[in-house]
């Protein structure tokens, strides 16, 4: 029989040394410790676990609120768009930048033209779920999790991060940038996380003395709970001094700029969390998922000159961040894939806008892509039932290929199944 350590006689270096902390896993559980915490638990008593190795890094962007996928990438030749929408169809077909003979992008969406012309942007059409509910909520819980029955409550970004990346604790696997809290789709229990909305402030609230404190106060306390603390201490620490190396390390090659008059301005710094996402991946820190949230797009009024301005804004924060990922020479293993909970109604409504839709275009910008139009368009002469439009690709064939052939990852075990591939990416991984 192996000798096992007491609880209680548990030290800091025990943990440093074996690198175990919060959010290593759950073996623990099965050893009959139910009197600890979870947390605690999985920390203490995780096996190390091989893992993804690779070098690849994942961006995903939530465009929140619904975006109107009509108006992203237009139909060009399909009269019924004008029977539909009267207001909006026809500045959307006359200014679009042309893809195909059929279809275009917005034209405020020139920077994603340069790349998708350059074969770095790959556009998967028809994008949705069997049965959609047109609820934000619910339906931002269906893409977090992955999961249509919206039975799973853990994020398929979380999933990864706890089963297949062995992150010992490291907080920079996977990180929320711009933000005040954990995106539902890097949610797991068992998962390390970061949320950093300004890299500048990010340390303990209340500065050094609270820092002091703390660490004072759980340094010499003896058994699991200190332990533990103290280890989350130090970590913390040495999260604030990765930043800021990071940000010693770091110059902007392009120029990244926020649009004050956005709807819901002070919430939509895309472009700050954008160069925050490059400045984590230039500055070798270890980051492999990422996430940012561009809100705003629940346009059910005046949606003309609205949704403009957000195609706009995603355009210049996307552009900058590829020209200055190409500049540190940072761009080759950089994946950044939009996401939204819904698209729009087909019709335009009585205000100018459009309602909560179905099924949307979804963008897959970066070198592994191999560029081009995937899936099948919906077509606006066959709506479904609800007089929507009908999705050809399920939305978690996008997140296969992504696991799969982009970071090297186990999809079936994140996913729960497989699904038809949408061959977007170039060079699956572990493909010479």
């Amino acid at each position: 029989m192996t000798e096992e350590h007491g609880i209680n006689q548990l030290k800091r270096r025990d943990f440093l040394k074996a690198g175990l902390v919060f959010g290593a896993g759950a073996a623990g559980l099965a050893a009959g410790y139910a009197a600890v915490p979870d947390a605690f638990a999985r920390a203490v008593y995780a096996a190390k676990q091989e893992g993804i190795t690779n070098d690849k890094v994942l961006v995903m962007v939530q465009l929140a609120g619904g975006n109107d996928g009509l108006r992203t990438v237009v139909p060009l030749q399909d009269p019924k768009l004008h029977d539909y929408r009267p207001r909006l169809a026809g500045p959307s077909v006359a200014q679009a930048l042309p893809l195909t003979a059929d279809y275009g992008l917005n034209q405020n969406l020139k920077g994603v033209k340069k790349l998708f012309d350059a074969g770095r942007v790959a556009i998967v059409q028809g994008v949705g779920y069997p049965n959609p509910v047109f609820s934000h909520f619910e339906s931002i819980r269906i893409w977090e999790t992955g999961d249509p029955t919206r039975r799973s409550i853990n994020g398929w970004l979380g999933q990864l991060a706890a089963k297949q990346y062995d992150t010992l604790g490291h907080p920079l696997t996977g990180c929320a940038c711009g933000a005040t809290d954990v995106p539902g789709a890097l949610r797991d229990l068992q998962a390390t996380m970061t949320v950093i909305q300004d890299p500048k402030n990010f340390g303990f609230t209340g500065g050094d003395p609270v820092e002091e404190a703390v660490t004072a106060l759980y340094k010499d306390t003896p058994g699991i709970y200190g332990a533990l603390f103290d280890t989350a201490i130090a970590t913390a620490k040495d999260t604030i001094a990765t930043l800021k190396t990071a940000g010693a390390k770091y110059q902007p090659m392009a120029a990244y700029s926020d649009q004050a008059k956005l709807v819901y301005s002070s919430k939509n710094q895309l472009a700050s969390a954008l160069q925050l996402a490059a400045e984590l991946i230039v500055a070798g820190t270890g980051v492999k998922l990422l996430h940012v949230t561009l809100g705003g797009f629940d346009t059910h009024y005046t949606e003309l000159n609205r949704h403009d301005d957000l195609m706009g804004y995603l355009d210049q924060a996307v552009s900058a961040f590829f020209q200055d990922l190409d500049a540190h020479g940072m761009a080759n293993n950089v994946l950044l894939a939009t996401w939204s909970e819904f698209g729009r109604r087909p019709k335009e409504n009585a205000s100018g806008g459009t309602d909560h839709g179905a099924a949307s275009p979804l963008l897959l910008i970066g070198s592994p892509v191999q560029g081009g139009l995937y899936g099948s368009a919906p077509k606006l002469g066959d709506l479904d039932a609800t007089g929507n439009l009908k999705y050809s690709v399920d939305f978690r064939s996008v997140y296969q290929e992504i696991l799969t052939s982009h970071l090297g990852a186990d999809a079936q075990q994140v996913l729960g199944a497989t699904f038809d591939r949408v061959p977007f990416i170039k060079v699956p991984a572990g493909v010479s």
